[in-house]
């Protein structure tokens, strides 16, 4: 079946044009169009920001002798941070406290997140929890974990063979 039978009223003789003036071309741009619109007002990057949660950025850097973590906790106080660690699993744990804001005011927006929240971290590799250092400083929490000896000399280089 050729395109331009689909043409309806048989009208057969109408030219079918190519490329962007295609009808289904057209359409498909048209319904994209319609599709990134919906989306893109909905505004779910992030979701869990828009629900009104705080849920935190977090690096992890597996280096080769200790891992390193640095969690973005702006606008609260090392007093509102717990961090603990049972087995492999590290866990960042806190809230961020709303501050007293006259309601009386007219917000146009308001998009600040707060709540308490919880991260746990699964760990690669052994670490020694009696060096474990964690230090808070301009809004960012860094987090070091050595590795235990065991752990370093399990790892293994592999060469690789060209053939």
């Amino acid at each position: 079946m050729a395109l331009k039978d689909l043409v309806p009223f048989g009208k057969k003789d109408v030219p079918v044009k190519k490329g962007a003036d295609h009808p289904f071309a057209f359409f498909r741009k048209e319904l994209d169009t319609l599709f990134d619109n919906f989306f893109h007002s909905l505004d779910l990057h992030p979701f869990e920001e828009k629900l009104g949660a705080f849920s935190p950025r977090v690096d992890v850097v597996d280096g080769e002798r200790e891992l390193s973590i640095k969690a973005e906790l702006p606008g609260m106080d090392e007093h509102d941070i717990e961090v603990s660690l049972s087995g492999d699993i590290l866990t960042i744990r806190g809230e961020k406290k709303e501050e007293k804001e006259d309601k009386a005011k007219g917000y146009y927006r308001m998009e600040r997140s707060y709540g308490a929240f919880s991260r746990s971290i699964p760990l690669p590799s052994e670490v020694d929890e009696s060096t474990i250092r964690a230090r808070f400083k301009k809004g960012v929490l860094s987090i070091t974990l050595p590795k235990t000896a065991r752990a370093v000399n399990e790892t293994k280089k592999i060469t690789v063979k060209v053939e």
